[in-house]
């Protein structure tokens, strides 16, 4: 220092106290980020589960993300109420078979248009195997796929089932009852003692 100058020290202002709407509004950005990392937990925990029931539905894989998304989306819209909820699975299979139902309503005036009919031979590998077995659950009707779809390929009881789709118990017995004699009537004797 020279002289005649004075030593000037700036002191830094200091950050005002937070006040109660800033203490608010943090409180709320945080809470916001622990529901989105639940969601986003759940979302990777259910999402191949669904996407799959999705495509047992609609035999389309990129459909069957679309429903998925669309599940995920309503999912989300109210996630702060149903995140405590009880059965986080049953309630994602209720809103994806909603959409499937929607989806299905919208689409039912479209026209598929093929050159000649698919032939239906023999299953000779697992993927005849497979595609054979799809084909003849597209026949049924989608209440009926649904029913299949989550009693033997979920693994889901016929209460568990009744609740999701919203039908009573006795309902879905009979559904079930009437849709495997289907398939199995379009299967053919011969595929079901293979």
């Amino acid at each position: 220092m020279t002289s005649g100058q004075v030593d000037v020290y700036t002191v830094p202002a200091a950050d005002p106290p937070a006040g109660p709407l800033a203490r608010w509004g943090s409180a709320r950005r945080r809470a916001r980020s622990a529901r989105d990392d639940d969601f986003s937990a759940f979302v990777a925990a259910a999402a191949p589960r669904l996407r799959r029931t999705a495509y047992l539905m609609c035999r389309d894989w990129h459909l069957a993300q679309d429903l998925t998304q669309i599940t995920f989306a309503k999912m989300y819209a109210s996630w702060g109420r149903i995140r405590q909820s009880a059965n986080l699975d049953a309630y994602s299979r209720r809103v994806l078979m909603n959409a499937v139902f929607d989806q299905r309503r919208r689409r039912r005036d479209t026209e598929v248009v093929c050159a000649r009919p698919p032939e239906r031979p023999g299953p000779e590998t697992a993927r005849d195997l497979h595609v054979t077995l799809m084909t003849a659950l597209s026949t049924l009707p989608l209440r009926d796929q649904a029913i299949v779809v989550l009693r033997h390929w979920e693994d889901q009881s016929v209460a568990t089932v009744a609740r999701i789709l919203g039908i009573s118990a006795s309902a879905v017995k009979m559904r079930d009852a009437r849709a495997l004699s289907r398939i199995r009537d379009l299967l053919g004797e011969d595929f079901v003692s293979t």
